[in-house]
């Protein structure tokens, strides 16, 4: 009789219906618990892991060569991964890249972050799409051993992210500015030195490279907590506001930071701007209703409709709720729409510099698809303070 060779599993993905899925832990060992996403993006791993619109959740990664450029700090979208682990198809390899500084195992460790590899994640991308996203409990145990009654039990026991206000965990605990441009070869990170508008930044979970993009188009940016009033941001006199991403449920979140956006919009000029949990946060306070989707968009290359100028825009997603677009008031104007399933994507007042999108355009899958929304808002400040 002959041995088997195979290595003996040492990380363990449970599903709350009891589904179990053997691979090799990597990163940190222990436990995590959270609702399972897919992403499709080819290239971002780093990325993703640190968007903080990713917290409360595990990242399925369906592109299986995750790992083979490394890290570098040039590309953190926060200062620490914010997803809860990760779930590729390969063990990651040895980096290959000029700009890697250390591998994705090591950060993940050093990070204190779970992933699993060799799962076979087009089994598990089928489950997320039929059975909505689940809630699951992954553990990594070097010697592999696992409580996989306990496991499946954290993975029932999870509340989830319906009525879940994630943003106050990942905002920031006190203002800061923001003076950082987009990178630029040779020299990197540029710094804005000749601002022209003053833009205040609500943090619901704000990526870096969007502060970037807000620096990039002349401004001087001022981030503030998501709690902060109405009164703290009229404070600094703003020419413009702008509404961040972020993670959990836009009506929790909205529970406070509706009342301060609706406050902001009685000035009737004021340009307001927002992404993602920010387009939500903007729908809540004109009215409109959000939904929690069936598995949500993660992924690059999604394609997007601007419906005013019937252009087709190649954008990155990342979002389990929407604004339900069958619910916006009078005096508020679909602009953008998802052409994978019709959801919507953007949203704007008419008669007014106030407009919100969806998507993520300062991700660049297009890659500049969808810049122009950044010179869209410099524009409408340019007007208010020629007026």
């Amino acid at each position: 009789m002959t041995q088997s060779t195979s290595p003996k599993p040492t990380a363990c993905l449970a599903l709350a219906d009891g589904t179990l899925f053997y691979g090799m832990g990597f990163g940190a060992t222990g436990h995590a618990v959270a609702e399972l996403c897919f992403n499709t993006a080819m290239t971002g791993y780093q990325e993703i892991m640190t968007d903080p619109s990713y917290a409360g959740q595990i990242v399925t990664f369906t592109f299986p060569h995750i790992g083979n450029t490394g890290v570098n700090s040039d590309d953190d979208e926060s200062s620490d991964p914010v997803a809860a682990g990760m779930v590729v198809k390969w063990d990651p390899t040895t980096p290959s890249s000029w700009r890697s500084t250390e591998a994705l195992k090591n950060w993940l460790a050093a990070t204190g972050r779970i992933a699993i590899g060799g799962i076979d994640t087009r089994r598990l991308t089928r489950v997320i799409r039929q059975q909505g996203a689940p809630h699951v409990a992954l553990a990594h145990d070097p010697d592999g051993n696992f409580d996989t009654d306990a496991l499946v039990a954290a993975a029932r026991a999870f509340a989830g992210l319906e009525g879940m206000d994630l943003a106050r965990e990942v905002t920031c605990a006190q203002s800061y500015r923001w003076d950082e441009m987009r990178w630029a070869w040779p020299d990197g990170f540029p710094r804005q030195t000749d601002p022209k508008f003053k833009v205040v930044a609500l943090d619901y979970g704000a990526k870096r490279n969007i502060l970037r993009c807000l620096a990039s188009v002349g401004c001087d940016v001022t981030v503030l907590p998501a709690t902060a009033t109405a009164d703290d941001v009229l404070a600094h006199h703003p020419d413009g506001v702008f509404l961040s991403n972020g993670p959990g449920d836009p009506a929790a979140t909205g529970a406070y930071a509706v009342p301060v956006i609706q406050s902001l919009l009685q000035d009737q000029d004021l340009p307001v701007f927002g992404i993602c949990l920010g387009h939500q946060m903007l729908a809540l306070a004109l009215g409109a209703r959000t939904v929690k989707m069936n598995h949500g968009h993660h992924g690059a290359n999604h394609p997007v409709k601007d419906m005013d100028t019937g252009k087709v825009e190649i954008t990155s997603m990342n979002h389990g709720f929407a604004v339900d677009g069958q619910s916006l008031p009078d005096g508020v104007i679909e602009t953008h729409r998802s052409l994978f399933d019709g959801s919507n994507c953007g949203i704007r007042v008419a008669g007014r510099p106030v407009w919100s999108v969806q998507h993520h355009p300062e991700a660049s899958p297009g890659p500049q698809d969808s810049f122009y929304l950044f010179e869209r808002f410099a524009t409408a400040m340019a007007a208010r303070q020629m007026a």
